[in-house]
């Protein structure tokens, strides 16, 4: 319990946006965490924080949107194609990917901002494809946005219950978080 009195207490440090903000920006690109798990221990410390955590995921998930954008348009033949011949199969981008994003972009955009399913495979296809940058941003923009909203919303309402409850359960949140992402990458895996 002291490591979570830790984590609390480090969390209401004004700089802790810019963790927040750079670990957002991470998990766009590699990692496989999702943005929630930053965003809460702050929220939970203090329901001042909110706004401004809320703040720095949004703009960090958006950076980081763009970077894996970017990877997938400028640098696939190097990091790129190491990304999805690892976490996919490079096939799909030919025969499934380009026809489904071409009926469904919008959708798949808004399904991989709002659920497990790995944001930075999805932004690295993008940029691959040639997916209009402006509209998978725009897109992103709304929905990440929105998402973490959500969920900065509900932890400020409902700050001394979500208080009571990381205290008790950290480990298995924790955990469950990490099982989540890992989720996403079963099932980006399976198309």
């Amino acid at each position: 319990m002291k490591l979570v009195e830790h984590i609390l207490k480090k969390s209401e440090s004004p700089a802790y946006s810019w963790i927040v903000f750079f670990l957002t920006i991470c998990e766009s690109i590699f990692l496989f965490i999702p943005p929630e798990v930053f965003m809460t221990p702050a929220i939970v410390a203090s329901k001042k924080r909110a706004l401004p955590i809320t703040i720095a995921a949004s703009l960090g998930s958006l950076v980081g949107g763009a970077l894996a954008y970017l990877i997938g348009m400028w640098l696939y033949d190097s990091v790129g194609i190491w990304l999805i011949e690892t976490f996919s199969n490079p096939e799909l981008i030919e025969t499934a990917i380009k026809p489904m994003f071409t009926k469904y972009g919008i959708l798949i955009i808004v399904l991989t901002a709002v659920t497990p399913i790995p944001y930075k495979l999805l932004a690295i296809w993008l940029g691959f494809i040639g997916y209009p940058m402006w509209l998978f941003l725009g897109v992103s923009a709304i929905f990440r946005t929105g998402r973490f909203a959500i969920i900065g919303a509900l932890l400020y309402y409902f700050q001394e219950q979500a208080n009571t409850i990381v205290k008790k359960y950290f480990w298995p949140l924790t955990f469950g978080a990490i099982i989540a992402a890992g989720l996403g990458i079963f099932l980006i895996s399976l198309f």
